[in-house]
């Protein structure tokens, strides 16, 4: 830990780092399965599933970003590099091998509901941390995705 003059204990600080950084890998597996999507989907709704993968691409970013600034506040480093990421995220591999639109949704939607979970538990995880800060960044980043999903699922829905 890097020294800071913030209040919450050493020890709590260190919890947090490790509960963040573990976010901040999925955040980011999941901004790249975002854009896996994005690059590689083709059919009839190219456009709008190109533009709307993109679109929760960016979303993920800005959360990745808030993350790991929130690592640095507690005086934590955040740890993104793609050999942390590939070992410590949750999320299971995204196939390289789909294009179809539907595909597409589901597999990235599935992703972005698992990182959502997670998310969730992390908010409770904070609140036991005593770190209200830390809950909230959880909470705004929960109330996002979860939007994105109902975007994204609207795809998959009265789909028969």
């Amino acid at each position: 830990m890097n020294p800071t003059k913030n209040d919450i204990p050493a020890k709590k600080r260190a919890t947090l780092c490790n509960l963040l950084n573990e976010r901040l890998a999925d955040l980011l597996d999941l901004g790249l399965q975002a854009k896996q999507a994005h690059w590689n989907v083709k059919g009839p709704q190219f456009i709008s599933l190109h533009e709307l993968f993109d679109s929760v691409a960016g979303d993920v970013a800005g959360f990745v970003d808030d993350v790991a600034e929130r690592i640095t506040a507690l005086g934590g480093t955040a740890e993104g590099t793609l050999q942390v990421v590939s070992k410590r995220t949750s999320l299971k591999s995204y196939p390289t091998d789909i294009t179809s639109g539907r595909d597409h949704v589901d597999t990235l939607s599935t992703a972005m509901a698992q990182v959502g979970k997670l998310v969730r538990a992390a908010i409770d995880q904070a609140d036991k941390l005593e770190d209200a800060d830390t809950a909230d960044l959880f909470t705004g980043i929960s109330r996002e995705l979860d939007k994105k999903l109902w975007f994204v699922e609207a795809h998959l829905q009265n789909d028969k």
